[in-house]
């Protein structure tokens, strides 16, 4: 690896989707021990990245091979890369860029992109870590001759689990193709409906449908995990809670997340310490029953990067496992990034040359809180908008003076225009972070940011709100048997 000197030039490809990619960005470019050059492919022109690159190029659809000649075009000033985006990392980015270029990839291999099946994450959840899945049953496309059928299989699971099920599709849909009993259908047919919808759906590569999970809905508080990797050890980062509901009250369709929230402390404010360290020796269990199906392949650092961004659910039974992602969160990725310690360009180089084990992974004593302004028809809050798509972060940005580092402002699905403007696109624009000693604290950061943008958009105003959290709170005691319900 080149670039070790202090202050030598570190040439950085990031791939971009959202906010994610900027926080990253943002922290790579704090780096005080080298110089940052970035190079950026981008899924529109977005104005804090083009800013921030020595090259930026947009591919819409982040397509792997129009990403790899651009990294082939500039490999002789790029040290490594890192995907944020899922898409290209189930596609086989890293596998592709690293065999065509010598440029290492701070991702997993296509091999060991968790998320491009749920299914095959219940199976090896099973395999080392039983007690951490709900039930559950796939439903296997080629497995049934006729609708009738798999509707027969259907009805007969649901009789031995109950009807209070969640209908999931085996692949990635950025959790819009989940249902959930009592808020997506009330009754069996309605269910099924759903079922058929994805079951028929013509999303799979073979056009002929797509192979379907049932599993228990599960009742309890959930928590973000995520930990950097180096193929051969883990480094778990700090918890947080996102909010994937449109609306306040956690109501409306799940969207990709609203917002989310990081406390001071490794954990949770309804969770313990004790909970935090049963969440890592799940996921060292599972970490490790995948090294050694590496270790048989030859591969010994497929799981580099962020492999194991996992959803748990914390239960009146112990915590449970509801998604294993590949790839850092959005939101809570975010929470993360401006509070990180530790040099980003230091650690991202350990995770390529495998060294991680010789830094602890720090993050400062402070709370994050996350709040996302999106457009007028995301997640359903209008049917139709068809007025002005202007954004002017210029307000927001003048906050600065009054909160210095503890507002951090990172657009996502916004386009720089030709004119110097900037346009909202379909999904979640612009972030905004507060930083502060206390949750709440925080969140009135985060929201002062939002409040100071012009533009036709929205957001959720409870994300870390004190009443949400003491309800958390006071659901894990009722779980836990501590008060009556």
């Amino acid at each position: 690896m080149r670039g070790r000197e202090e202050g030598e030039k570190v040439g950085i490809v990031v791939i971009s989707s959202g906010s994610r990619a900027a926080a990253v960005i943002d922290a790579l470019c704090r780096s005080e021990e080298y110089n940052v050059r970035l190079y950026v492919v981008d899924k529109q022109r977005n104005p804090f990245n083009v800013e921030r690159a020595e090259k930026h190029i947009v591919i819409p659809d982040l397509n792997v091979v129009k990403i790899c000649d651009f990294i082939d075009a500039n490999k002789t000033v790029i040290d490594f890369g890192i995907c944020c985006p899922e898409k290209p990392i189930i596609a086989g980015i890293r596998d592709l860029v690293e065999h065509n270029t010598g440029v290492q990839m701070i991702c997993p291999t296509k091999r060991y992109a968790i998320e491009a099946s749920k299914a095959s994450q219940r199976y090896l959840i099973e395999e080392c870590a039983a007690e951490a899945n709900p039930e559950f049953k796939v439903f296997h496309h080629a497995d049934y001759k006729s609708i009738a059928d798999v509707k027969d299989a259907v009805w007969s699971f649901l009789d031995e689990i109950g009807n209070e099920v969640v209908v999931k599709p085996d692949k990635p849909a950025a959790g819009k193709g989940v249902g959930v009993w009592g808020d997506h259908f009330n009754s069996r047919e309605q269910l099924f409906d759903h079922f058929r919808s994805i079951f028929e759906s013509n999303s799979s590569s073979s056009g002929s449908g797509s192979d379907v999970l049932i599993e228990e809905k599960l009742e309890g508080e959930e928590s973000s995990f995520q930990a950097f990797c180096d193929g051969k050890r883990i480094s778990a980062l700090p918890d947080t809670r996102d909010y994937k509901r449109a609306f306040d009250s956690d109501t409306g369709p799940n969207t990709g997340g609203m917002g989310s929230y990081k406390a001071r402390e490794d954990w949770l404010p309804f969770l313990s310490r004790r909970d935090r360290e049963e969440e890592e020796k799940l996921v060292e269990r599972i970490f490790n029953e995948l090294r050694q199906k590496l270790k048989g392949n030859g591969e010994d650092d497929g799981l580099r990067g962020i492999p194991f961004y996992v959803a748990f659910m914390h239960t009146a039974d112990g915590v449970k496992i509801l998604e294993i992602n590949s790839r850092p969160g959005d939101p809570e990725i975010v929470n993360i990034m401006p509070v990180l310690k530790n040099d980003l360009v230091d650690v991202c180089f350990r995770m390529v040359e495998g060294t991680l084990a010789g830094i602890k992974i720090e993050c400062e004593k402070k709370a994050t809180v996350v709040t996302y302004a999106v457009p007028m028809e995301y997640g359903g809050y209008r049917k139709r908008y068809s007025g002005d798509r202007r954004v002017d972060l210029s307000s927001a940005y003048g906050l600065k003076a009054k909160y210095a580092d503890n507002l951090r402002i990172y657009p996502g699905s916004m386009e720089l225009q030709d004119d110097g403007g900037m346009h909202s696109l379909s999904s979640r624009t612009v972030c905004t972070v507060g930083i502060g000693d206390r949750i709440e604290e925080a969140r009135e950061i985060s929201l002062d940011g939002i409040r100071a943008i012009d533009g036709a958009l929205w957001n959720r105003w409870e994300i870390g709100a004190s009443h949400h959290i003491e309800r958390s709170m006071r659901k894990m005691k009722e779980l836990r048997g501590m008060v009556r319900k």
